[in-house]
């Protein structure tokens, strides 16, 4: 994958929210492909369920309910 869009000053950020003392960069670039990947996954879900419901733009419920599809899942691994 290239370089992520999401920056990964703010990955170090969210690793340290989440209790880490000390974060590599390569844990920050990690976690940004990763939840990129992710991220494009709702979008695409939300896409669908938007031109299911004959809608042009993605609302929020969209990805709300691609999200929740998404993270139910994955509740088995």
């Amino acid at each position: 994958m290239n370089e992520p869009n999401i920056s990964v000053t703010a990955m170090h950020r969210i690793c340290l929210k989440a209790g880490a003392k000390r974060v590599s960069d390569a844990a920050s670039k990690e976690l940004a492909e990763t939840l990129e990947k992710i991220g494009l996954k709702i979008a695409k879900d939300a896409l669908d369920y938007t031109i299911h419901s004959g809608r042009k733009t993605i609302k929020a419920e969209d990805i709300e309910i691609a999200a929740k599809k998404i993270i139910n899942n994955n509740r088995t691994i």
